[in-house]
């Protein structure tokens, strides 16, 4: 995840937007080959169905269901050379589905790391709709706002914004967006899931990255704090009234909740 917009003090990282070229010279870019993205391109559907498949090999199906383009794989190739850990294909599809499902015009993404969530987020997004996006890492920022452009957004598509997550929400309004999505450390989700819920329409979506603790979330030995934290607020959107949820199992885990 691009961690750390909750509040914990950023670390400093290499200046990596030096690398980024134009990407109309496709064939100059070298972008680390993904084999989910091969992989989805020789695998016909139907080879799912077989039972002899296993769970992790129908997962990295529908993790490369949803092939990305260049742009996409230029952000993800930037966001493992800065340390950044984005959103896994499968993740941003059902963000893409979620957008376009709510008809988003105003989203809010706590995390923007290197700009891969926020090209899957604009591309289900209204053609006039505007991404709020916060984070504490201004060089991130700097590929993302490269990479947006890249992909063809207008500037005034993205509101990109500098700064602690807790400290830059209390200033956004009540009520005035569809969909809140939260890629942070787990510290902070509590406070970025009551931030949403003020923030949020009636029929808003969150969209809570890393829900399933790298895989320790149904280990009842795991206490650590990490877990206890995801574990804790997950457990509390299930049973608040306030939210409609469904646990789904792409990428880190994604907890996708509808307010009331």
């Amino acid at each position: 995840m691009p961690r750390v917009e909750s509040g914990v003090a950023a670390r400093d990282r290499p200046r990596a937007d030096s690398r980024l070229r134009p990407l109309r010279h496709a064939s100059r870019l070298s972008v680390p080959t993904d084999p989910s993205h091969q992989s989805a391109r020789r695998c016909p559907i139907a080879t799912v169905a077989g039972s002899g498949n296993s769970t992790a090999q129908v997962l990295q199906f529908a993790e490369s269901y949803v092939t990305e383009d260049l742009v996409l794989r230029t952000a993800r190739a930037l966001a493992h050379e800065v340390g950044v850990d984005a959103v896994t294909p499968g993740a941003g599809a059902a963000l893409r589905l979620l957008a376009a499902a709510g008809n988003a015009r105003a989203v809010v993404e706590i995390g923007t790391g290197t700009g891969v969530s926020g090209v899957w987020l604009l591309r289900g997004m209204r053609p006039d709709g505007v991404l709020t996006t916060i984070d504490v890492e201004v060089e991130h920022q700097r590929i993302a706002r490269r990479l947006f452009q890249e992909a063809g957004f207008a500037s005034g598509r993205t509101r990109i914004i500098t700064g602690r997550a807790l400290d830059v929400l209390p200033r956004l309004a009540d009520g005035a967006y569809d969909l809140v999505f939260v890629d942070a450390e787990a510290a902070g989700f509590a406070a970025c899931v009551d931030a949403a819920l003020r923030l949020l329409r009636p029929g808003g979506v969150l969209a809570l990255n890393g829900a399933l603790a790298g895989g320790r979330i149904g280990d009842p030995a795991a206490r650590d704090v990490e877990t206890v934290s995801v574990r804790e607020t997950i457990k509390a959107i299930r049973e608040s009234e306030h939210w409609v949820p469904a646990l789904l199992p792409v990428g880190h885990g994604l907890l996708a909740a509808v307010k009331g």
